[in-house]
């Protein structure tokens, strides 16, 4: 008996068409979008993870124009032209189909449909065959034959996937593959602009295939004995109009009618899917388009495939590169190293920890766009698949960019300092918890309560279809210039929300269920359960996991602590001080507007901060020509805004919209801040300058930043390239200055206070300790000292770093200290 095989017939334009609209706009590193191509990687995992394929072909459609067209200009002649983004990606697809050895099949003159049909046609009299044909485009279902010939198509957005065969066809239907043309001859199809008969609509067309058959077989039926119809109830009215579109039915049915005589020279591949695959070359496809997080799964794959298998030995497993020592818990770097981490059966080099996590820091530092780097990159990076070769080319690499400082003397110092915040924990009071989330959780209900009062009835307010439908249907909200998501809904996403807080009462309630519910779920309901049994939180930092420089966290995000609104402030009265303990926290005063001043030489801002007056109150009084006393709250709150928008890249449209102003006080601002600043416009058109001829920027130590998308030619991805740019010397600065603190602070506290005083955490400008109450008078001044003097004065200009101390038995509620 002769053994099955499954060949997958991909429909590449399809499949990248719904990437395009249902995934975000990802770039990779070199400003090029990805977000079609992601999706198209992800579906062939997927098709090869769930379908198992013997043999894998593709089809594409090519620019010039179809049969159709010639017969009918108007086909396809209401869609607007393909975006840029997207013509990109359908190029750069052929990489992606040639990495994952898979052979193409297209031919001028006809589409893609007409060449899948074609292959079909060939291969359906091979029984030993299973042939499924994977696309986004529902016109394919007209190929099914019974189980032999299959559509792999999608349900909803890319996420959701269903196999059709004859018979889930006419469950859907009511009718069978082969009447899917008919179907369209007689409704039509808005996205093809294939006319069908004017006025049948899919129900009535449903009606008239399942009763009588093909187009053909309705119209003798219609001429025949039109009393058949009117009894499988076609009103009179419907019959005049199908009389009136005989011509369009039959054409509109040609159009939609998928060809199977193409003239592509087709064959069945003579090696299975997997025997050709290069495992480097895939990879190295994936890097180059930043799908790191694919590389797991694709290697996986590769090592599950028989064909492939044999030849991944040179290729590591995408592994997660260990952050933590042992004593912090959870998975050691065995685990991973040894290939025990999901996914991963292959052996690996056997690597030591330490080197390992230096080896990480290194290629981060080389690369800031790589963060959590893997043994893979570190491999990639180093031009070898020897741990010790690659980082002994690694660290060479370092002195060659100037990077041993941040390298030596910044970042590995701090990894042992991490560990040990990470190992002490912050202590957390259960029972405010407790009491917090009974009162969120019945305010929470009482907002429902008003939100579907004025909805007239209850719905779902986390789902977005319905909300939308109760704002924008049912409430008639018409917002300006109304945005949508990437599917074709009407968005209500938090900043769509703001824009509306005029319209109606209920927005203003929305808003607040959510913050109320993101508060409750995100921490206050699941902070407890993360407790040790001395109830205190471990969080993890993540040294390399942002591009600027700065620390992130995980297990709880600990950056992400509200602090903007009274209700999230609230969190912060649940970390406590241990018995006998404090809690102190000193945070850098306007650090990186500081640091902005003595990067840019600007005088006028220099002068500000050297003679310690407000800088906002400042700003205010040159950007609005007032005099210092005479500068109100709200120019002042201006003139915040402003100084770190300016420092953030911000345009004037932009500011606009963050002062909520008109386009021309925008601008006006925007001039009057830079003509009271003129060197520190200067410097940041030379940051851009330099940035777009280097493709990266450096912090006062010498830490780089890559923007390769600097350089791209889509508009809005150099212009986004361009805001980072901007900002990362001085947030990247403010970044290495607190780090050197921490290290300094470690040093103080082993020296004169150990297993007394302890570093817990890092928020951007501030840190959080916990001491001995009877040290803090001797510590804080200490601290204080070694934070504003990181940088000398004479390397800063004469600009005072000032930090400033508060301490309290909760980080809610810390009083001044002066010092």
């Amino acid at each position: 008996m002769a053994t099955h095989k499954r060949i997958i017939i991909l429909d590449t334009h399809a499949i990248l068409h719904r990437a395009y609209h249902a995934l975000p706009d990802f770039t990779s590193k070199k400003g090029e979008p990805t977000g079609a191509l992601y999706g198209l990687v992800s579906m062939l995992v997927k098709i090869i993870t769930d379908l198992k394929p013997d043999y894998i072909v593709a089809a594409a459609d090519l620019a010039a124009p179809t049969h159709r067209h010639i017969v009918y200009e108007k086909y396809k002649a209401q869609r607007a032209e393909t975006e840029e983004a997207l013509v990109s990606q359908i190029v750069r697809s052929r990489d992606v189909l040639r990495a994952f050895g898979i052979p193409l099949y297209e031919k001028e003159g006809f589409e893609a449909d007409d060449c899948i049909g074609t292959i079909v046609e060939d291969l359906k009299t091979r029984r030993d065959l299973d042939i499924v044909i994977a696309s986004g485009d529902m016109d394919m279902l007209q190929l099914i034959d019974d189980d032999h010939v299959r559509v792999f198509t999608f349900k909803k957005g890319l996420s959701e996937t269903v196999l059709y065969n004859k018979k889930s066809v006419v469950e859907r239907f009511g009718f069978g593959p082969k009447l899917i043309a008919d179907y369209k001859g007689l409704r039509g199809d808005p996205s093809d602009n294939i006319p069908g008969v004017k006025g049948i609509g899919e129900k009535t067309a449903q009606i008239l295939i399942s009763s009588f058959g093909s187009v053909e077989d309705i119209y003798k039926v219609l001429k025949k004995d039109p009393e058949k119809m009117r009894e499988a109830g076609i009103k009179q009215g419907m019959l005049d109009k199908l009389h009136a579109g005989e011509e369009d039915a039959l054409f509109s049915k040609e159009l939609a009618t998928i060809r199977t005589d193409a003239p592509i020279d087709f064959a069945l591949p003579q090696k299975e899917w997997g025997e050709e695959v290069s495992p480097s070359a895939l990879m190295d496809m994936l890097a180059e388009f930043d799908f790191r997080s694919l590389m797991p799964r694709v290697h996986s794959l590769l090592q599950n495939n028989s064909s492939a298998a044999g030849r991944t030995s040179g290729i590591d497993a995408e592994q997660k590169v260990w952050r933590n020592l042992p004593s912090s818990g959870g998975r050691t770097p065995e685990d991973f190293l040894s290939g025990s981490d999901p996914g991963s059966e292959i052996e690996v080099e056997s690597v030591d920890q330490e080197a390992l996590q230096k080896a990480a820091i290194a290629v981060w530092l080389l690369d800031s766009t790589i963060t959590e780097p893997t043994l893979d990159d570190i491999y990639r990076m180093g031009k070898s698949e020897i741990f010790a070769e690659a980082f002994k080319n690694i660290l060479a690499e370092i002195k060659e960019r100037k990077l041993d400082f941040v390298y030596e003397q910044i970042e590995l110092p701090l990894a042992p300092v991490l560990r040990k915040m990470e190992q002490r924990g912050v202590r957390i009071d259960k029972e405010f918890l407790k009491n917090l989330s009974a009162e969120y959780t019945k305010e929470l209900k009482h907002i429902a309560g008003r939100i579907y009062t004025a909805a007239g009835g209850e719905f779902n307010p986390n789902s977005p279809k319905q909300l939308g439908e109760v704002l924008f249907d049912k409430l008639g909200l018409t917002p300006e210039k109304q945005k949508k998501t990437a599917g074709g809904q009407r968005s209500t996403r938090e900043s769509e929300l703001v824009k509306m807080k005029q319209l109606h009462p209920i927005i203003e309630d929305i808003l607040s269920y959510r913050e109320l519910q993101k508060l409750l779920s995100t921490y206050i309901d699941t902070i407890p359960a993360l407790l040790d049994p001395n109830d205190r939180l471990h969080t993890s930092f993540i040294q390399t996991g942002t591009a600027t420089g700065r620390l992130s966290s995980q297990n709880p995000n600990l950056q992400n602590i509200p602090i903007k609104t009274e209700l999230g402030r609230a969190i912060r009265h649940a970390f406590v001080a241990g018995a006998h303990y404090a809690l102190v926290s000193f945070d850098y005063s306007q650090i990186e507007l500081r640091i902005a001043a003595f990067l840019s030489h600007d005088e006028a801002l220099t002068e500000i901060f050297k003679t310690g007056r407000d800088v906002h109150t400042e700003v205010a009084a040159r950007v609005f020509h007032v005099r210092d006393p005479d500068v109100t709250y709200e120019q002042r709150r201006r003139a915040k805004v402003i100084n770190f928008g300016i420092l953030y890249g911000m345009g004037v449209t932009a500011l606009q919209a963050a002062l909520g102003t008109s386009r021309k006080e925008a601008q006006e601002f925007y001039n009057q801040y830079f003509e009271a600043f003129p060197r520190l416009a200067a410097y940041i058109d030379e940051v851009k300058a330099d940035a777009a001829r280097r493709g990266y920027t450096e912090t006062f130590f010498g830490r780089r930043r890559y923007f390769e998308g600097i350089k791209s030619s889509i508009q809005f991805v150099r212009a986004s390239a361009e805001r980072m740019a901007i900002n990362a010397p001085m947030q990247g600065t403010q970044a290495d200055v607190v780090k050197l603190a921490m290290i300094k602070i470690d040093e103080l506290f082993e020296k004169e206070a150990k297993n007394k005083a302890y570093l817990l955490l890092q928020v951007h400008d501030e840190l959080v300790f916990e001491i001995e109450e009877g040290l803090v008078e001797t510590l804080a001044p200490k601290i204080k000292e070694i934070m504003e003097g990181v940088i000398p004065l004479k390397e800063t200009r004469g600009i005072p770093f000032i930090a400033e101390g508060k301490m309290g038995k909760n980080w809610g509620e810390m009083k001044n200290l002066v010092l």
